[in-house]
């Protein structure tokens, strides 16, 4: 198929999931509604992490900081995986990521992240949440997800080192932080060191640009254990 054909056949494919997904949300606010169709769409993660669970199953989910749990309805939805668990520290988002579960093998929980326990799974996801993190944390929560996953493990990642579109990244955080007031500041670790962390306990892992569209510096790690 040309690339042009394959990236509308593509697009395709992820609208009808983002509406099949937004119609679970119908209890929940214009605004949460909206993130989530725009998350499913529009974020260069989903349609990576789907190419990859339609290549070869997902099987048991957990999605760490998983917000509203869009994308793992997505996986469910689409029969790549079989079940979802999903823990967040924000108590609304979780809820409403419950009340669009009704019906579906998920479960979600208000969980810190900093000491949480990681249940055992087949694929972990993280998503944009482990540079939120203090060093600390984040080394000890990579403790914790590799004992934890049987088969797969993916993190979106910044980059810190990737030139131009680290600058640009760090500089819209910056910004972000004046505007959301939050005090929450990113600290992304050095992607040769999240790969030691994982190749260590025994995953191969690749990494590929997930930035499409965006001046971003993100990244996906995709850490597998070998065949038994």
């Amino acid at each position: 198929m040309p690339a042009r054909a394959e990236a509308s056949f593509a697009a395709a494919v992820l609208g009808r999931v983002a509406e099949q997904v937004t119609c679970r949300y119908a209890g929940a606010s214009r605004f949460a509604r909206g993130f989530v169709r725009g998350k499913l769409r529009g974020d260069p993660a989903t349609a990576t992490i789907l190419r990859l669970a339609a290549a070869a199953p997902f099987g048991s989910v957990v999605d760490l900081g998983c917000g509203r749990g869009q994308l793992g309805l997505a996986l469910l939805l689409t029969g790549l995986a079989d079940q979802l668990t999903g823990l967040d520290r924000d108590a609304t988002k979780i809820s409403e990521a419950a009340a669009a579960a009704v019906g579906l093998p998920a479960c979600f929980a208000v969980a810190d992240l900093t000491t949480a326990p990681v249940p055992d799974c087949d694929t972990l996801l993280i998503i944009d949440v482990l540079l939120q993190m203090p060093e600390a944390a984040q080394r000890a929560l990579l403790g914790r997800m590799v004992a934890a996953a049987r088969r797969r493990i993916l993190i979106r990642a910044f980059d810190p080192d990737c030139g131009w579109r680290a600058q640009v990244g760090f500089a819209m955080e910056r910004l972000g932080r004046r505007v959301r007031r939050d005090g929450v500041e990113i600290r992304p670790l050095p992607l040769p060191l999240l790969q030691s962390h994982l190749t260590a306990a025994g995953f191969a892992v690749r990494v590929v640009p997930c930035w499409a569209g965006t001046p971003l510096p993100n990244v996906l790690l995709i850490a597998e254990r070998p065949p038994a």
